[in-house]
């Protein structure tokens, strides 16, 4: 497999390889924010990529919304258009080496652009992150695919494996309002922080 690293994710950025990004925000995270009354939430988006989530929670009024990738090209164009966001909220880094302490933190295409061998680590380092009772919450592939990832699919029941020591399940079902291409083929997640 090859090395899922900065270089590998600027390359598809450079080269216009970028099959996950919709152009507007996912709407079934879009829709769970726009029920949410707590503005002052502390937000993190994981591999944000060009951040439409980002852009529309601030939109939102979710003033405490921070953006993370690995690659700095989409941060740039994040920050060009969008150049009144909070500087100290963008952070060009590894998932895995950062630190904060998040209410919520919001899954998008994210875990299926990982290697599979981090799954496990990804569970434990989210649950790291969250606040006592924080919330992941997002989308996560319920497929398998043809094609050498990423994107790397998976089911219900191996998710599930990852994240049962770390939280409880709060939402684990088949996603309702995914856009066309992806209906029927993802899994909304709510999963709450365990105490452990």
């Amino acid at each position: 497999m090859q090395n899922l690293d900065e270089e590998f994710w600027s390359s598809r950025y450079q080269n216009g390889y970028t099959g996950w990004d919709i152009g507007f925000p996912s709407p079934p995270l879009y829709q769970y924010l726009c029920q949410l009354d707590t503005k002052t939430l502390s937000i993190l988006v994981p591999g944000a990529g060009n951040a439409h989530e980002v852009a529309s929670a601030w939109d939102l009024g979710f003033q405490n919304i921070h953006l993370l990738d690995i690659s700095i090209l989409p941060i740039k164009e994040f920050i060009d258009k969008n150049p009144s966001f909070p500087a100290n909220q963008v952070f060009h880094q590894d998932f895995f080496d950062h630190t904060g302490s998040y209410d919520l933190i919001l899954e998008q295409t994210f875990f299926c652009a990982l290697d599979p061998k981090l799954r496990g680590n990804y569970a434990k380092k989210m649950h790291q992150l969250l606040k006592p009772n924080g919330r992941l919450v997002g989308v996560l592939f319920n497929r398998t695919f043809s094609t050498e990832g990423p994107p790397f699919g998976g089911s219900e029941g191996e998710y599930k494996a990852y994240f049962e020591p770390y939280f409880e399940f709060e939402k684990f079902e088949l996603c309702y309002n995914s856009i066309p291409a992806r209906m029927g083929s993802e899994i909304f997640i709510k999963l709450r922080k365990l105490d452990i």
